[in-house]
């Protein structure tokens, strides 16, 4: 017990750095005649150290009971969430919600959850997802209530459900995918009764919008493990359910026999890719495009008289195989577009070692990675999983010189922005043609050169577009 009373007291610890504010707002709460408890992850992130400056609360207090305590003390107020019992707070920086005790549960049927108020602190906590999760400090006596043991849950480390998991998991069918996205977050494993669950009730999360299952996924991608997420989700089918392309490739063999399966090898890039993120945290995009790099090898799979394994165009099928998942996932256009492109040409650097990369190659491999070459330059590098260390080591000096070949190459020519050395106005004027189709014909035409050719003097330019306009009867020959 002594370990537990520690946490206890680390929690609380933690608590004081916002008690003051917290503790105020209890008082005023208190003052009302209503409750006011700390609760789920913001005890959790106590107990383990890291409460941010996003806290929760829970009360007995009706939303519109709630907006009378808090109005003249509060910074801010958004009523965003009121219809599932939850009033946004800010004040001091921080950033409140305020919910009340909720019983809420799915009716089996529709995607939505049906929003009704409990009457205890100890109903709410039941109704949660996870024991580590169903906690709560009251304000201000400070008083810890841990009726499902998350205290030791979360000193063992350990996912478990407050109630049964299939009851659990039939109120609301993304805790599933809450399990799988908590135990990459938290590095916790998650209990073989829960697991066991997730596996018989998978088709249920069929239940659930696309939009809530983006939401889950991207979280647990962003997590600190998230290979243990996505071993769960494979491993229980929940994957079949929304992203199936990567259940898919643990029936290939790669084209080198290097790796179990692709799948293997798919985990490994993700794994290479959250290496290299560097200090700016979390890149989705980046993670997104290494776990579905690969995803078109299933339906490019040939194999060769000699018995080798080929996929080619693989890049090609797999980005367009990415754009339907992430549409069918609701994922921003923006989104969508950049981790397709990095899917599309992660094979393009193959070959460079061979010398035949010319420096119009080396520019347009810049040019059409655009802004998304610095993913690229590591989503390329962790691509390289072979155990073949002689074969990895040349692989990485190969793209280290193409980087600095890039670096070269852009303090000569500002490879960022590469234009023709004729604007358009500049076409027009030349040619003495209005806007219109020509002009865009001959600015792609100067493009393709610039590319081929690098920059060129305004006269080369100038006779450049004169001979190609009278080769395409655009001007008098």
């Amino acid at each position: 017990m002594s370990v537990l009373n520690a946490a206890q007291e680390n929690a609380v610890a933690e608590l004081l750095r916002v008690s003051p504010l917290a503790d105020e707002l209890g008082r005023r709460f208190g003052a009302a005649g209503h409750e006011l408890h700390l609760v789920g992850g913001s005890v959790r992130d106590a107990l383990l150290e890291r409460l941010g400056d996003d806290l929760d609360f829970c009360t007995d207090a009706r939303p519109e009971q709630t907006l009378e305590v808090v109005q003249g003390w509060a910074d801010a107020i958004w009523e965003t969430g009121r219809e599932f019992g939850t009033i946004g707070v800010q004040k001091n920086g921080l950033r409140l919600e305020i919910t009340t005790f909720r019983a809420e549960a799915y009716d089996g049927v529709t995607r939505n959850p049906v929003v009704e108020y409990g009457d205890s602190l100890l109903d709410d906590l039941e109704r949660r997802d996870f024991t580590i999760n169903a906690m709560a400090v009251s304000l201000p006596g400070h008083t810890f209530t841990d009726p499902y043991g998350g205290l030791g849950d979360l000193a063992a480390q350990v996912i478990r459900t407050p109630a049964a998991p299939s009851q659990s998991f039939g109120d609301d069918p993304l805790r599933m995918l809450r399990a799988a996205r908590f135990a990459a977050k938290l590095r916790f494993t998650v209990d073989p009764k829960v697991v066991a669950a997730m596996r018989d009730m998978a088709a249920d999360l069929d239940r659930i919008t696309a939009e809530r299952i983006r939401d889950e996924f991207t979280k647990l991608l962003c997590g600190a493990d998230p290979i243990a997420g996505l071993r769960l989700l494979v491993d229980t089918g929940l994957a079949d359910r929304f992203i199936p392309e990567i259940s898919g490739l643990k029936l290939e063999i790669d084209e080198h026999a290097q790796h179990k399966d692709v799948y293997e090898h798919t985990l490994i890039v993700v794994q290479n890719a959250i290496r290299l993120e560097g200090d700016e945290g979390p890149d989705f995009t980046l993670r997104m495009a290494a776990l579905m790099h690969d995803i078109g090898k299933p339906a490019t799979k040939a194999v060769g008289r000699d018995g080798r394994v080929s996929f080619h165009h693989h890049e090609v099928v797999g980005a367009r195989m990415t754009k339907q998942r992430m549409k069918a996932m609701k994922y921003p256009k923006d989104v969508i577009s950049d981790v397709v492109e990095l899917v599309h040409l992660h094979l393009r650097f193959y070959g460079y070692g061979r010398g035949e990369w010319t420096d119009s190659a080396v520019r347009r491999y810049v040019t059409d990675a655009g802004p998304l070459l610095p993913r690229l330059h590591k989503l390329t590098r962790s691509d390289v999983t072979t155990r073949n260390k002689r074969k990895a080591a040349n692989l990485a000096a190969d793209y280290d010189a193409l980087e600095e070949r890039i670096a070269r190459l852009a303090e000569e020519e500002d490879l960022a922005r590469v234009r023709p050395d004729l604007d358009g106005n500049a076409i027009m004027e030349l040619l003495q043609v209005p806007p219109g189709p020509v002009v865009g014909q001959a600015w792609r035409f100067l493009k393709e050169l610039r590319l081929d050719r690098g920059p060129l003097t305004r006269d080369e330019a100038e006779a450049e577009l004169y001979k190609w306009a009278r080769d395409n009867g655009h001007l008098p020959g």
